[in-house]
């Protein structure tokens, strides 16, 4: 990376919260650039201000519009020692109180000690004209912050961590930012997103703490849970299997790692049932959950009895007013709903949960019987919303959670106001979120869970609907019958199949909403998908390109995978042209279709969401902030991103799979390449094809297809929900009095 010497001549731009910048810069020897000319630096540079010396390194970038300027990597501040460039320094508003005049009057009197003066006699001040006792301590205060923020600064770049992440790092400590890393570096991966177990564990290397210190090996361990929840779906992991991990990672023999498990036990931060090793959060959600199921299960109904002959009459008045006809099982599934405090009702597409649905609330409107209809998703909620004509809600905004304390409104304590609670799209639900619903609901109220019990687990730890099932403690009934609109679709005829391990037809007819398409070759599947996307299916359907069509990839790598299509369809559907902001390895455009990578409840009105899909509107190209449009079930809302949050946005064109749970697309396109093969997995298959509403394209290896509907294989998840569900054990007892542990999950 080049690295320049030189003045900030102007800032152009400073986001005061980020401190992101913009700022001219007069490099002291300019080699090929001409004597005159400024350079324009773009980056944090927190604490630097007009007059200020910097060695900055970086990277050099071009843009269309605003020419070249180099992207700032690290920089070290000199403090100006000349007197023209201490009373530009000082009177560029560095130090609140201190204008350009003043800033005169005080280099003309103290000259090249001006500085030290500040530091070190500030009770000098006051013999400057115009600087009271008031006025002096409050330059004084503001001279103390700025140097607060240039020494963590310093103290950050010597040990090679960036100004982006030396921001964040000041945002979340502050003046305390140096002491807290020199006590514990490894509090960076529980507190600064972006700051994972490597990355702290480099910088405690080079602050030397020692590689078999308890805080290292208790960072460790937490860590190796934490990454089996967030890769594998595991709440716990088996006592063996946590060591063998941990030490590995940590380099570290097996009996190092015994005290670092005891201060985390002792400390309440891991829970160890026999050899089953919880983190705190999951521990604690898994038997709550369990307890406030089985207490809805064994609490009274407030709802009034329905005898058969009024089931028979209601029945019968919904198919004359509204021509619904149930059949016997949905008639089931409406009356055990209504009669059981706790159901799980399941079924594929096409089977009438949606009809039975319906047929509830209507049973529920005319007796006058308040309840919420609720999702994991803001695009599931939509969805529940257009398919039974009232409004549902995503369960953190039912719940009412709250950014600032990071908790929900309704609670044990302060209970939903519902007698009737249904959730739908329930296989997506993580034991987390699935603790937080069962909390709230009263223990008077029902709760109906609505899912899809073939689909792909949830993308968070644990396997609610599976646990549910398998425990037979909660009623349940399964739809399995397929109706005559349903039979129509090949869309929904090839996904039961496939869950069947029937093998789809090659072959399509000219009007089917099901196509097969070969292309054998990863690269010859990538450029078959853009084209398919970009071209030939808007052309033919009058799908919009990116609102309408969503490919689907079962993984990242390779050229038929995630990254490199995202890379195709966005140079098809978003001209280099547009307004445009580099980060890392990528770029963001204006029209791009992107997509948030983590919970970000400080975003927008109610948050922004791990898996939330938006289209960038704008992106100003000063200050590299970033406008993102995210529809929701209030329509849609605007959300800004600052350059140091870009991290949270990745394009969208295409996800994967397990990405796309709980939504539903007009059209879907599916690559599937024997490269993809490790991941070709039936359930897989089966949640892909049911996301397509009018329209499902495969493209790809006839063997990769074939392999994927004969692999019924699933990964395993370390749960115990189920167990804990079937009867009271010593863990729920001991856990019901610290229960609001899990406040922190």
């Amino acid at each position: 990376m080049p690295t320049l010497s030189g003045t900030i001549e102007r800032i152009v731009f400073r986001n005061q919260e980020t401190h992101y910048t913009v700022a001219r810069f007069a490099p002291n020897d300019t080699g090929r650039l001409f004597r005159s000319d400024l350079v324009t630096l773009v980056g944090a540079l927190p604490g630097v201000n007009v007059g200020e010396v910097l060695e900055v390194t970086g990277e050099w970038e071009s843009h269309p519009q605003h020419g070249r300027h180099l992207r700032v990597a690290s920089f070290t501040p000199h403090t100006p020692v000349t007197p023209e460039g201490l009373k530009r320094y000082l009177g560029s508003g560095v130090i609140k109180g201190i204008g350009p005049k003043l800033a005169e009057r005080i280099v003309a009197h103290f000259g090249e000690q001006t500085l030290a003066i500040i530091e070190l006699e500030p009770e000098r001040l006051t013999e400057v004209n115009g600087i009271s006792a008031n006025k002096r301590e409050r330059i004084v205060k503001g001279w103390s912050e700025q140097q607060d923020i240039r020494e963590i600064m310093i103290f950050l770049q010597g040990y090679e961590v960036s100004p982006g992440l030396g921001t964040k790092i000041y945002r979340q400590y502050g003046k305390d930012s140096i002491a807290t890393i020199r006590e514990n570096p490894y509090l960076l991966e529980r507190d600064i997103h972006g700051v994972g177990f490597k990355t702290a564990d480099a910088l405690a290397v080079k602050l030397g703490l020692p590689r078999d210190s308890l805080p290292r090996l208790m960072t460790g361990v937490k860590h190796t849970l934490s990454e089996a929840a967030n890769a594998d779906g595991h709440c716990y992991l088996l006592r063996d299997d946590l060591l063998t991990r941990a030490a590995a990672l940590l380099e570290c023999s097996l009996e190092a790692l015994a005290p670092a498990l005891e201060s985390l036990r002792a400390e309440r931060e891991i829970f160890i049932e026999e050899d089953h090793v919880y983190l705190a959060p999951f521990f604690y959600a898994e038997n709550g959950t369990a307890r406030r199921l089985r207490l809805l299960l064994k609490s009274p109904s407030p709802l009034p009895p329905v005898s058969t002959r009024a089931w028979e009459v209601a029945f019968a008045r919904l198919e004359g007013e509204r021509g619904v006809k149930l059949a016997a099982r949905q008639r089931e599934a409406v009356q055990l709903a209504y009669q059981s405090k706790v159901m799980a009702l399941t079924g594929g597409p096409g089977v009438g949960k949606t009809t039975a649905i319906r047929a509830l609330l209507d049973m529920l409107d005319e007796r006058g019987i308040a309840y919420a209809l609720a999702a994991p998703t803001g695009r599931a909620a939509r969805r529940m919303t257009e398919a039974t004509g009232r409004p549902a809600s995503t369960l953190h905004r039912l719940l009412e959670f709250q950014p600032n304390s990071y908790e929900f409104a309704y609670n044990e304590d302060r209970p939903l106001p519902y007698q009737f609670v249904i959730v739908d799209e329930v296989s997506m639900l993580d034991i987390l979120l699935a603790y937080r619903l069962a909390r709230a609901i009263h223990p008077t109220a029902h709760l109906l869970l609505v899912g899809d019990s073939d689909q792909l687990p949830s993308v968070g730890p644990g396997r609610v609907l599976a646990d549910l099932l398998s425990s037979e403690v909660i009623p349940q009934l399964h739809l399995t019958e397929l109706f005559r609109q349903a039979r129509e679709s090949a869309i929904i005829v090839t996904a039961h199949g496939v869950n069947a391990g029937e093998m789809p037809a090659l072959r399509s007819a000219p009007n089917s909403d099901f196509f097969f398409m070969r292309a054998e070759a990863p690269e010859a599947a990538q450029k078959l998908v853009a084209d398919l996307v970009a071209r030939r299916l808007p052309a033919r359907y009058g799908f919009d390109p990116i609102r309408d069509i969503q490919t689907l990839a079962p993984m990242y790598r390779g050229a038929a995978g995630v990254t490199m299509l995202n890379a195709a369809l966005q140079e098809r559907l978003a001209p280099s042209s547009a307004a445009s902001v580099v980060f890392g390895d990528h770029t963001l455009r204006v029209g791009d279709k992107v997509m948030q990578t983590r919970n970000n409840y400080d975003k927008g009105a109610h948050g922004v969401f791990n898996g939330d899909l938006g289209y960038i509107t704008a992106i100003d190209d000063e200050t590299k902030q970033v406008t993102v449009e995210f529809p929701d079930e209030a329509g849609a809302q605007a959300v800004v991103y600052e350059p140091h949050e870009l991290d949270e946005l990745t394009l969208a064109y295409a996800c994967t799979i397990h990405r796309a749970q709980g939504s539903e697309y007009p059209c879907v396109v599916i690559p599937l390449v024997m490269q993809h093969y490790l991941l070709l997995q039936r359930n897989l298959l089966y949640t892909a094809i049911t996301r397509a509403r009018r329209l499902c394209v495969l493209v790809g290896d006839p063997r990769a297809l074939r392999q994927a509907v004969q692999n019924a294989a699933q990964a395993q998840r370390n749960t115990g929900l189920a167990e804990r569900l079937r009867g009271p054990t010593l863990a729920i007892q001991a856990v019901e009095a610290v229960d609001v542990g899990a406040e922190s999950a």
